[in-house]
């Protein structure tokens, strides 16, 4: 893994058990389009409002493979229009973070 993409999420506090649900889905539909999922993170404790998930590539061309696969996917096409019809999720932020290889715990 080179690069991650850390995902924000400000969702709606009164349905977190939605964007849960949303959560797990992805749990296998991302590794099967090529993304190495580190996980998604629910509010737990102080601000109830906010998720994130990271998930990890070897390059951004590589991200750009998963996306379109993603885009092919009828899993994920349809946990895409799931949370757009319920609107859990209020706003998305996508940042692009370079690994520092040597403090990672989980190398290949």
């Amino acid at each position: 893994m080179t690069i991650a993409c850390f995902i924000r999420y400000e969702i709606d506090p009164f349905q977190t058990a939605a964007f849960e649900a949303y959560a797990d889905r992805w749990a296998g539909i991302i590794p099967a389009c090529g993304g190495n999922l580190f996980g998604y993170f629910m509010p737990h404790e102080g601000t109830n409002y906010e998720a994130h998930a990271v998930i990890g590539f070897d390059s951004l061309a590589g991200y750009e493979a998963y996306r379109q696969r993603l885009r092919a996917d009828p899993d994920g096409m349809a946990n895409f229009a799931t949370a757009q019809d319920k609107r859990f999720i209020l706003r998305e932020e996508r940042t692009f973070l370079r690994a520092v290889q040597a403090t990672l715990q989980f190398r290949k």
